[in-house]
This record gives C-alpha cells, sequence and structure tokens, in this order.
C-alpha cells in the first residue's frame, strides 16, 4: 500500500494511506524501528546477523530534522543526532504503525 501524505505532528508520523487509513507513530518508536544495517544488523549467507553495538541514544536522536522521499516507495527520516542511513518502504512503515 502507498502513503499519499506523510507529516510529522509532534512527537508522532501522520501517514496518510491511499486507502483512506491513517497511522500514526511515535517518532520514537519509528527510530528504534530503524531498519538500517548498523540499527537492524546484516545476515551474512550463514545467517549471521552483524550490527553496530548498542549504544544509548541521545536527546535530540528521536527528533526529525527532516523527512525525504526515496522514489516513489518509502521515506529516508533525517535525525537530529545526524542518523540518516534508515530507509522505509512503504510495507514497513505501515507494518511498523500497526505492530502492537
Amino acid at each position: 500500500m502507498r502513503a499519499t501524505d506523510i507529516q510529522p505532528i509532534g512527537n508522532e508520523l501522520a501517514i496518510k494511506w491511499e486507502d483512506g487509513g491513517e497511522d500514526f507513530i511515535a517518532l520514537e518508536k519509528l527510530r528504534r524501528s530503524c531498519p538500517c544495517a548498523g540499527c537492524a544488523g546484516e545476515t551474512d549467507i550463514l545467517g549471521n546477523v552483524y550490527k553496530n553495538p548498542a549504544k544509548p541514544f541521545s536527546s535530540v536522536a528521536f527528533k526529525l530534522a527532516r523527512l525525504d522521499g526515496v522514489g516513489g516507495y518509502g521515506i529516508q527520516p533525517v535525525w537530529a543526532d545526524g542518523h540518516n542511513t534508515g530507509i522505509f518502504s512503504f510495507e514497513y512503515l505501515l507494518k511498523v504503525a500497526r505492530e502492537g
């Protein structure tokens, strides 16, 4: 499903979907769900997962500096602490929004 409008509102990301539905994702949840290799890890051919060591988030880690579109399939948040390598497909955004 495609998003037709995505806007940060306060401490949440508001998403309107092409079917008319809407979801809101807390920015902290969005950041903690970052799918980049450094955050989520990378799996080699043997199934081993490699990722950066866990580190505490700074006070600005959950503040959105900018939101860039990626093609017609997703977004790339730029966080106030400089992190910008996570690309969230619309499919993944929907999953993050709807998981408990």
